[in-house]
């Protein structure tokens, strides 16, 4: 009996490396830009185990994780490859950024583990819901994958060899196939960048004209300098604009007024493909509009003579889609003459952006709106962001969470599903900043060093509305010198002063594409609800269900062997 029940673990082993090893596996990305790091990974069952197939051209140890931020601290992770004595792999957790702890409870299996042609091929699975401590926990939203590798079998400092990327691994998009593809390019050409901490370059343009209607599926950024281009906006532009230029933005020139957001990137991020039924609407009737790129350029360390060609394509095909494609945004008025200080010395401070839908439907009478991605945005100061959809005054879901938000790390996230907007419903975008280390007040503005809370909400069908923001009215502001100005430090009166800022009514700003702005003096912040956890499986339950075999699998089994 002991040597038949050996017989069966051995088996459903070799069974289980077998099927995971399948080349079928529907779910595929590069992890890094040159394509030398591929993931793949499958699933039959949300409540099941996920497998993962890492392929990484090198011959030395390979590492792939999940992480709160991007980053070292607190992520999950395993290490593998294939040394002088065999196959070697070990879940692990980072404190910090140190070597990796390996974790007392092994919640990942290697399924199989080969190195061939200058590559090393590591196939591994874990429960979708494992939640051992250490372990991260994966869920229907975006996770920031980890991964780094060494070119040789000693676990050592990767240095360059890591990189991030956010996926959603259970809602994951395909990206689609098209033949003959084609692009409009929205690039600068060899402008110089100045010796200021933070440059805004813009350049409003004309496209190659498209006599027919078009729909761009995929946008595609193309940077010179990663270590300066921060993030880049397209614009269309209202039919007043009608003159290109190529210079510094906010000089009081025509193309200020572009401000309907037809695409985005921002640092971290990567391709960004729509649903195979959306796009957004280009050529036809729209030939003659302009557009402006908009690229903020971070330089601080004031480095002088550097040039840069950055930009973005836009892929598009006359293979028109079911929807158009709108970019609706929401959050915090951006301006720096906005009176909206966060005062330092604050390990914690919310502002918050609340969007009317019922104002947008005043100026024009709109369907509902189906979201499927969002961007989120702050800057150096932002810890966590969070969007809040309400209905009939009550919370019903997040449009858009990061609970750790990273400066260096701004991707556009597909939501998995897609979210309902109603005529009437609210949202209200919440940011939170922490200044523990600065000394001086960070007012809303442009500036690296100033602060933004901005969530660019992806939807269809498109509307003519661009933005729906808001900002709190401070005019009402008592005369004591901490509430007028944000600058205090003590920990009671920046409490207070959060509590006084909540409770003033929020300014609402309606654009639309022509660049018409009404503003409504009745928004109103309402209480965002906690952000919902993980509930775990029974830890004995995750640990032995894999080893359960059905009484038809054990009589098909012991037939089989049977007759060998």
């Amino acid at each position: 009996m002991h040597s038949l029940l050996l017989f069966l673990c051995l088996f459903l082993t070799k069974a289980k490396a077998t099927r995971a090893s399948d080349p079928t596996m529907p779910f595929m990305v590069y992890l890094d830009q040159d394509h030398l790091v591929c993931l793949k990974w499958g699933f039959d069952d949300l409540q099941g185990n996920i497998v993962f197939k890492l392929v990484v051209n090198t011959t030395g140890w390979i590492g792939f994780g999940m992480s709160p931020n991007g980053g070292m601290k607190g992520s999950d992770m395993v290490i593998g490859g294939f040394g002088p004595s065999g196959a070697y792999f070990s879940d692990r957790h980072a404190t910090g950024n140190t070597m990796p702890l390996v974790d007392e409870q092994q919640s990942y299996t290697l399924l199989s583990l080969t190195e061939s042609d200058g590559q090393t091929l590591m196939t591994f699975q874990r429960s979708i819901q494992a939640c051992d401590d250490k372990d991260f926990h994966i869920t229907a939203q975006p996770i920031k994958l980890i991964y780094a590798y060494g070119t040789t079998d000693e676990i050592s400092y990767h240095s360059s060899l890591r990189g991030t990327m956010e996926v959603n691994l259970l809602n994951f998009r395909p990206r689609t196939s098209i033949s003959n593809p084609n692009y409009l390019s929205a690039t600068v050409n060899n402008i110089t960048i100045p010796a200021i901490h933070t440059y805004y370059h813009c350049k409003v343009m004309k496209f190659s004209k498209l006599e027919t209607k078009h729909h761009i599926y995929q946008i595609e950024p193309v940077i010179e300098h990663h270590d300066i281009v921060h993030h880049m906006l397209l614009y269309s532009c209202p039919s007043f604009v009608t003159t290109p230029y190529d210079k510094p933005c906010f000089m009081g020139s025509e193309g200020d007024a572009c401000f309907g957001v037809v695409a985005a990137w921002a640092v971290g991020g990567g391709v960004f493909e729509f649903p195979e039924n959306a796009g957004i609407p280009v050529g036809g009737g729209d030939s003659d509009i302009y557009y402006r790129l908009e690229i903020h350029y971070n330089n601080p360390n004031l480095e002088s003579g550097r040039t840069d060609s950055s930009g973005l394509r836009l892929h598009y095909t006359s293979q028109l889609r079911q929807h158009d494609v709108g970019i609706l945004t929401t959050g915090v008025v951006p301006f720096n003459h906005i009176k909206y200080n966060i005062p330092p010395k604050a390990p914690q401070f919310h502002t918050y952006g609340v969007c009317n839908t019922s104002l947008i439907s005043q100026v024009n009478p709109v369907p509902d709106l189906q979201m499927f991605a969002v961007l989120l945005h702050t800057h150096l100061a932002g810890r966590k962001v969070r969007v809040g959809h309400y209905r009939n005054g009550k919370q019903i879901d997040f449009l858009g969470l990061n609970e750790n938000y990273d400066f260096e790390m701004q991707r556009i996230v597909s939501s998995g599903n897609i979210k309902t907007i109603k005529q009437g419903d609210e949202i209200v975008v919440e940011c939170t900043y922490n200044t523990a280390n600065r000394t001086g007040v960070t007012k809303m503005g442009l500036g690296t060093t100033d602060e933004m809370c901005l969530a660019f909400l992806f939807y269809y069908p498109a509307i003519n509305i661009t933005a729906c923001i808001s900002y709190p009215n401070t005019k009402f502001q008592s005369n004591s010198s901490y509430l007028m100005s944000g600058e205090t430090t003590n920990q009671d009166e920046i409490a207070e002063y959060q509590s006084f800022l909540n409770a003033l009514p929020q300014i609402q700003m309606i654009s639309d594409t022509d660049h018409n702005f009404r503003g409504y003096a009745n928004g109103t912040i309402r209480e965002m609800m906690k952000t919902p956890t993980v509930t775990c499986l029974n830890a004995s339950n995750r640990l032995y269900s894999p080893w359960i075999m059905s009484l038809v699998g054990i009589m098909l089994l012991l037939f089989w062997i049977g007759i060998m």
